[in-house]
């Protein structure tokens, strides 16, 4: 596995410190906002999107938007999960962002009526109200405190799109799926049997796009954290043992067991 120069790592996994690592608690990432914009809303305003758009049900891991098309209207997503990917050069995915119940997904080709700059999928059923662009820019424009929720969202996912390019120049594959496991596991996670479960149908290769790398080089990192008993992994399962050591390895600084 590619190096660089810095604190040395478990073996294989050279590690690096520097601007792209990450400190104690992960604030950007692939999911961005803390607060999603629905839950931002007034009764009011809530009541006024809602009416502006119709109800529809995605099966699992179909298609919401396509990367390229000249489709406008904007979906809130009220229920499941969604992965924003791009293609690469290899024919894999590197997934961009994860966006949750909440959220709005294509309001950038649904203000500015550019092509989509990304694909969207569904993980699981997911349930959304599609509103056409032009309603959605109207609804904004008349609503100070929608505007206002929906520039903020844009904000902070650009923050985290400058985080995850800074990851993919400076930091190792372990030290990024170490981060990726953290933030998963603060956002997702659910205390079970002295671990904390994450609660996301993540397979293996998505994980892997997610950090922009190959599934063989994340299966052996996840090998690798396994064996030394951070994380634990089973069939449709993955659960963290210990935060604190993925937080030091995402940092560029190594957790060492005292003897």
């Amino acid at each position: 596995m590619p190096g660089g120069a810095g604190s040395e790592g478990p073996p294989g996994f050279p590690l690096r410190s520097g601007p792209g690592a990450s400190g104690r608690g992960t604030t950007v990432g692939l999911f961005g906002e803390r607060h999603t914009f629905l839950g931002g809303l007034g009764p009011g305003d809530r009541e006024a999107l809602t009416g502006l758009g119709t109800r529809h049900a995605y099966p699992p891991y179909g298609s919401v938007v396509a990367e390229g098309d000249r489709s406008t209207f904007a979906v809130v997503l009220l229920s499941g999960w969604c992965t924003v990917w791009t293609p690469t050069e290899r024919g894999g995915r590197l997934i961009l962002a994860l966006r949750r119940a909440g959220e709005v997904i294509g309001d950038m080709a649904a203000l500015d009526g550019r092509p989509r700059s990304a694909s969207v999928s569904t993980l699981g059923q997911v349930t959304g109200l599609v509103v056409p662009g032009e309603r959605f820019r109207r609804f904004l424009a008349s609503r100070p405190h929608a505007n206002a929720l929906m520039m903020n969202q844009f904000a902070e996912r650009l923050r985290s799109a400058d985080h995850e390019r800074r990851a993919l120049a400076s930091m190792t594959v372990l030290q990024r799926l170490a981060e990726r496991l953290v933030e998963l596991a603060d956002r997702t996670g659910s205390p079970e049997n002295a671990a904390v479960t994450i609660r996301l149908p993540l397979a293996q290769h998505e994980l892997a796009a997610s950090v922009g790398s190959t599934r063989e080089a994340v299966a052996k990192a996840l090998r690798l954290l396994r064996e030394q008993g951070l994380v634990r992994t089973g069939p449709g399962t993955l659960a963290v043992a210990d935060l604190d050591p993925l937080r030091l390895l995402a940092a560029g600084r190594p957790h060492r067991t005292e003897t």
